[in-house]
């Protein structure tokens, strides 16, 4: 089938299965392994970096909406599906009815679960989100008991687990890691101390499965690091993750400017002499942070060569080296490695001032996926 387009994201899924071992080996066997692929596994496909991930050894996946899920059971994974954000009370029979393991953290969602359970006739299994200090969601972990038997007279739901999540695990020496761990350690005695004992208790994010080997508990959440993208600098180094992510495109046209002649809106860039445009047909509608005009590379020809101008929408220009000879056709990497080069999502986070996470889950559906074993 010939291109359509002169652009697009190659996802290494042996790469991913790589990661997802190494981590799964690094929280130890006796621990379950939860594989986090929300917001499309962060801009990799969830479909496909699911089905890889439980190959590789996942037992669980997790998402962040009732929609992430249901496309997930529709394309055949019926592995156990956590909904790591408490769902809206509407969505309570969805959620029932395509066998999704959810988070409960408010009243009106658990009634609503209840109900649907009991139309359903099913037992729900659900995981008690407790706030341990990020303030973000969950019951505060002082309240955690009280709700828990609140719960547990509710018809038809079962807690399965329980489980918080840490502001700052990457961060080492931190006290406010230690007051969250102290405040789940609280809470967790006080609901057996109720006879409440879930099954699985859970904190550790890829940060935490690396570095705190206290959090690891009966179940660890990898997201980013399945990826082959490390949570923090502080990551760096105790495991040997393998960028999944590749962004390419094709040379679409080359010129030659002369001497103070301007490139792209607001001339932000002018030639120091006469020097060799190429445009490559990709933009900040496909994700390539408008942030890093004029200060990120693109590899063509196995070496690094300077955008220019500001990033459009639908196309950037980059500044060719003396001496390497490009025409259209050729390939770009955005990022990604080319010859003996490489360059990292972090790099491209950073010229845009922000973090890979956010730079990965960009890169747009416009951008076909195509998927390789490397």
């Amino acid at each position: 089938m010939p291109d359509r387009r002169w652009a697009w994201v190659e996802v290494d899924l042996r790469a991913v299965e790589h990661n997802v071992a190494v981590l799964r080996e690094q929280a130890g066997r006796s621990t379950r392994f939860m594989a986090v692929v929300k917001a499309d596994g962060y801009g990799h496909g969830a479909v496909e970096v699911a089905r890889a991930a439980l190959a590789a050894g996942a037992e669980r996946l997790g998402v962040a909406t009732v929609d992430e899920a249901v496309r997930l059971r529709d394309a055949g994974i019926d592995a156990p599906l956590h909904l790591l954000s408490e769902a809206p009370p509407d969505a309570a029979r969805d959620v029932v009815e395509a066998g999704i393991i959810p988070t409960v953290c408010t009243k009106e969602f658990a009634l609503a679960l209840s109900k649907a359970a009991g139309s359903v006739g099913v037992t729900a299994p659900f995981h008690l989100k407790i706030d341990t200090g990020m303030n973000r969601i969950g019951v505060r972990a002082e309240d955690a008991a009280d709700f828990a038997l609140w719960l547990k007279a509710l018809p038809g739901i079962e807690m399965e687990g329980a489980f918080t999540h840490f502001a700052t695990a990457d961060v080492l020496g931190d006290w406010e890691y230690e007051r969250q761990v102290e405040r789940l350690s609280r809470a967790i005695g006080r609901l057996r101390t109720e006879g409440l004992r879930p099954p699985l208790v859970h904190a550790a994010n890829s940060a935490a499965t690396v570095l705190r080997p206290e959090a690891r508990l009966d179940m660890v959440r990898c997201g980013i690091a399945i990826y082959g993208l490390h949570p923090a600098p502080s990551t760096y180094g105790r495991v040997e993750l393998r960028p999944a992510m590749r962004v390419v495109a094709r040379v679409s046209f080359v010129k030659r400017i002369g001497l103070g002649e301007g490139v792209s809106y607001g001339f932000t860039y002018h030639a120091s002499g006469p020097t060799t445009i190429a445009t490559l047909p990709l933009g900040y509608a496909d994700g390539v942070p408008r942030l890093a005009s004029n200060k990120m590379d693109v590899l063509i020809g196995g070496r690094r060569c300077r955008q220019v101008g500001r990033v459009c929408m639908d196309q950037l220009m980059v500044e060719v080296p003396e001496g390497l000879a490009v025409s259209m056709g050729d390939e770009a990497v955005i990022v990604g490695a080319q010859g003996g080069e490489r360059i990292v999502m972090d790099e491209l986070a950073d010229h845009a001032s922000t973090i890979n996470y956010e730079v990965a889950c960009g890169f747009g559906r416009r951008l076909e996926r195509r998927y390789v074993r490397s």
